[in-house]
């Protein structure tokens, strides 16, 4: 079968970003569970009596199908699943980080069926009302260890020895919790009791210490991974949280 004729049916998949293509066209990039990451041309989408104006909607579950061999492929379907209420307020703000991260750390075409249960999870969590940071600490985690970069958290690199919980360290990024006495040029406020790392591990976010020192190395290590690339939703929020 030639690149052009290959089709793929019955896909469910989320909406992470739509932009205009053409006066009538969209280039949406969605998140498929037996697909990973792919962009697709919606033709006619934004004509203002398609249908698809109405199904093509975020954070929602989606049935797609599409054909072609290229980096773009075409719509020839799609269908709204239903099942999630809308977010609002936060949850949807956070919605926003959590499609920010995929869009920007998930390569192309390379499935994640657990990252993707992990992520439909994390917006129903999300429709209902749940804000908790824990949430987004389990999705960041999960994240990480399907691109490859799961954390070692309860042994120090190297020695293999046990994380102690009254214990102070450092995590680097391509190394794993060392000592902090041995993270040359770690900043004190990049260090974290080895409670948060050990709680952190088993997604305990009971401890008010945990929840904030969690957040901390998360955000150091998604900034790393990122490669200096800023996270617009994270600045939109923060700037609101100063309104």
């Amino acid at each position: 079968m030639s690149a052009q004729r290959q089709r793929i049916d019955g896909a469910t998949a989320f909406l992470l970003h739509a932009r205009p293509f053409s006066e009538t066209s969209l280039v949406l990039e969605v998140f498929a569970r037996d697909h990973g990451r792919v962009a697709i041309l919606a033709r006619g989408a934004r004509r203002p009596r398609s249908a698809l104006r109405t199904v093509l909607l975020g954070f929602q579950p989606l049935e797609l199908a599409w054909f072609g061999g290229g980096e773009v492929k075409t719509m020839a379907r799609a269908e709204w699943l239903g099942g999630l209420p809308l977010l609002m307020g936060k949850g949807l703000l956070l919605g926003y980080y959590l499609n920010e991260l995929l869009l920007k750390l998930l390569p192309r075409e390379d499935a994640h069926p657990a990252l993707f249960d992990g992520y439909a999870g994390a917006l129903a969590a999300l429709a209902h009302g749940a804000t908790e940071p824990a949430e987004l600490r389990r999705f960041e985690k999960s994240l990480l260890r399907e691109l490859g970069y799961g954390l070692a958290l309860d042994r120090i690199a190297g020695s293999g020895a046990p994380v102690r919980a009254d214990g102070v360290y450092a995590y680097q990024p391509e190394r794993g919790v060392v000592q902090a006495r041995e993270a040359d040029g770690v900043s004190p406020s990049l260090t974290f009791a080895g409670k948060t790392l050990l709680d952190l591990a088993a997604d305990d976010y009971g401890d008010p210490r945990t929840l904030a020192e969690s957040k901390l190395l998360m955000r150091q290590l998604i900034a790393h991974y990122l490669g200096g690339q800023p996270l617009q939703s994270r600045r939109v929020f923060m700037e609101l949280q100063e309104l």
